[in-house]
């Protein structure tokens, strides 16, 4: 299946999409291209956390995750995180389908770490038949990021990762990770196009700073030689355009020298 687009919503960001971003998805949809929408849902995870008690901390940017934590963040990620992002959906002319990583066995996982992380995976195989069947319905998925081992074990999953994850199995025409801003920006204006090499620099100037660096460093870290350009882009606004082109910054790999963080 050719047109995939594979769209990482964070869960900073999610209460603060607008009708605009999710009919622009639709409208992506009606121009011939596939969505697939791959959410996270960190802040409602930690609201119900505090509320239940429960303690949790982060790890190299991963969340611990103790039996506790992962029951509620599965309660919150596939259940209100991902009802809200389907109706939305819904809402804005569209029908989408809401699925966790563990339905039709969506996301297979490996631990991490366990004795460092506990319950924290990361994807090796991905369902893609599952994806292709819904989307040749006309719906959207929209995945949360929970997946589970061969023994039925459940894993909270970066949902970073599962995006990526997810667009190299399905060889993604583009992986876009919305975010609270246009793009990057350079002298107030969103650049088009930049390479590794520029991003390096640009955080090195103070072009790129701030909540962008963690953004462009994930998105840098899921370039392949399949997947070979990734877009920042806004959801509070209408950034596709007429023919289901996404409009932001474009992320692309080059050859002559690898970024590191």
């Amino acid at each position: 299946m050719k047109d995939i687009v594979v769209i990482k919503c964070g869960g900073s960001t999610i209460a603060e999409l607008s009708t605009e971003f999710f009919k622009s998805v639709v409208n992506m949809q009606q121009s011939g291209k596939h969505p697939i929408i791959v959410h996270g849902g960190g802040p409602a995870i930690n609201q119900l956390l505090q509320k239940l008690d429960i303690k949790s901390e982060f790890v190299d940017g991963l969340r611990k995750t103790t039996e506790d934590v992962l029951d509620t963040a599965e309660m919150v990620l596939c259940g209100k995180v991902n009802k809200q992002v389907v109706t939305s959906l819904y809402q804005a002319g569209g029908q989408a389908v809401g699925l966790s990583g563990c339905d039709g066995k969506l996301l297979e996982v490996r631990p991490i770490n366990e004795g460092m992380l506990g319950y924290v995976g990361e994807p090796i195989s991905v369902n893609t038949s599952l994806l292709t069947s819904l989307m040749d319905l006309q719906m959207i998925p929209v995945i949360a990021p929970i997946g589970m081992n061969n023994e039925g074990v459940h894993y909270n999953v970066n949902a970073d990762s599962a995006a990526a994850a997810i667009a190299k199995e399905l060889e993604a025409e583009q992986l876009v990770f919305v975010t609270d801003v246009d793009g990057i920006l350079k002298d107030g204006k969103c650049l088009d196009k930049v390479t590794a090499e520029e991003i390096e620099a640009y955080i090195a100037d103070g072009t790129i700073y701030g909540g962008m660096i963690p953004k462009v460093k994930a998105a840098l870290l899921t370039l392949t030689d399949s997947l070979q350009s990734v877009m920042i882009m806004n959801g509070k606004s209408t950034n596709v355009g007429k023919n289901g082109s996404v409009q932001g910054t474009t992320i692309i790999k080059t050859k002559m020298k690898q970024f590191v963080s």
